[in-house]
């Protein structure tokens, strides 16, 4: 389905009436896809869809030994709890504030320099750049290690793994383990050859879990980031009306921290609506399996089933939001709910067992490096901005973000 999948789901289910549940196959492979928030709960909140498929890659990158893949069981809550009570925990993301601080000033230089050197902004490589020295330090617990040659061949892994996740391979679909298409086999092989010899990473189900935590922390807050900042260039009324909330809550000489953020209202409100229109994940990421047979909107669905939910499907039903095309922060206003996870209207983060256990932590980082980038500059548009998308693994603007940075 290309780099739309989304798109092409949610025109087929819609055209069939069958927004509740559609069912499709590919290859032999059979699939559930849920573009209601009543079936998607059932999907996201039932024990019969605990587990998920394991595609090739997956096996391959080891992630069937992290958080997100490893299946139901005493394993899989034992490291839940670890990332839940150690790495993600209130206490734990507070104390991360200096650093997320940091990396953001250093962000502000580099917006600064290439201001001064090119005379515009290309935002997408200081936002990368950012994510990985903040995941690899919050990881890794090393000033140094996100900064030094290591650290960079990390990140070039992580980019690497999301291209091949996001590959489209033949043999997750058909019984064709004997061939290796676009060499997506070779590469998996090569690539986790290389995440192994990383002197952090010794312990095997260690090298799973953390390897899953830098690479799913880089590009959903660099990529998120990026469509708000997008916004922001698009809509300069909008721009000038958080500007003006920061303003008057911070005063121009004080630094925003993470315990202004909840007097922001209308900066969350714009998160919220950035995440509605362009969720990183719009089929939520990764799938669910079906652990056992089961019915589901009073269709028997089979064990072995694929579900799917197409987030970005439910956040542009107009049956549920009015006007769901228009940029509109103000909806979160005048109706103001969570994103994480409780109301499957708009539940960016998945819900359930599965549910994103670092939804916490990614949000503090993108709304205070929101906030202050916000605090500096004016963003202003140096040529029309292409709001266009491409499906990845994440869904990413499909060009680069190219503006000018003011100094306010």
């Amino acid at each position: 389905m290309g780099h739309h999948a989304h798109r092409k789901l949610a025109s087929l289910a819609s055209s069939l009436h069958a927004t509740r549940l559609l069912a499709i196959s590919l290859g032999s492979t059979r699939v559930i896809v849920s573009s209601h928030p009543e079936t998607a709960k059932e999907i996201l909140c039932g024990s019969a869809f605990s587990d998920r498929p394991i595609k090739e890659s997956t096996h391959l990158l080891m992630f069937d030994r992290a958080i997100g893949f490893a299946p139901s069981g005493e394993y899989w809550r034992h490291i839940r709890k670890i990332a839940s009570y150690h790495m993600f925990s209130p206490r734990r993301i507070s104390s991360l504030e200096g650093l997320r601080q940091s990396i953001v000033d250093n962000m502000i230089g580099e917006v600064w320099m290439e201001m001064n050197e090119r005379g515009f902004v290309e935002l997408r490589g200081i936002l990368q750049k950012g994510s990985l020295n903040n995941m690899l330090e919050s990881v890794f617990g090393s000033s140094d290690f996100g900064l030094n040659n290591r650290g960079y061949e990390l990140g070039l892994m992580v980019k690497e793994g999301y291209e091949l996740i996001g590959e489209f391979n033949w043999a997750d679909y058909f019984p064709l383990g004997f061939l290796d298409f676009y060499g997506v086999k070779r590469r998996c092989n090569k690539l986790a050859t290389r995440v192994n010899g990383l002197d952090q990473l010794s312990d095997a189900d260690m090298v799973a879990v953390l390897w899953e935590m830098v690479f799913r922390g880089i590009d959903n807050v660099a990529i998120l980031l990026e469509w708000i900042m997008a916004r922001m260039v698009v809509h300069q009324d909008i721009q000038k009306k958080v500007q003006h909330e920061i303003d008057m809550f911070t005063g121009p000489n004080i630094q925003i921290h993470d315990s202004d953020i909840a007097n922001l209202p209308y900066l969350q409100a714009i998160v919220k609506e950035v995440l509605r229109l362009h969720p990183p994940g719009p089929l939520l990421s990764w799938a669910r399996l079906s652990t056992h047979d089961v019915f589901l909107d009073k269709c028997f669905i089979p064990a072995g089933t694929t579900a799917m939910v197409n987030m970005w499907a439910i956040a542009h039903d107009p049956s549920i939001w009015l006007d769901p095309w228009a940029f509109r922060p103000e909806r979160f206003i005048e109706e103001d709910f969570s994103v994480l996870g409780s109301d499957l209207r708009l539940a960016p983060f998945g819900s359930g067992r599965r549910v994103c256990p670092g939804k916490a932590m990614g949000l503090a980082t993108v709304h205070l490096w929101a906030a202050r980038l916000l605090k500096q500059f004016k963003w202003v548009p140096s040529q029309p901005v292409d709001l266009g998308e491409c499906l990845k693994f994440s869904l990413e603007m499909k060009k680069p973000l190219v503006c000018y940075a003011v100094t306010r």
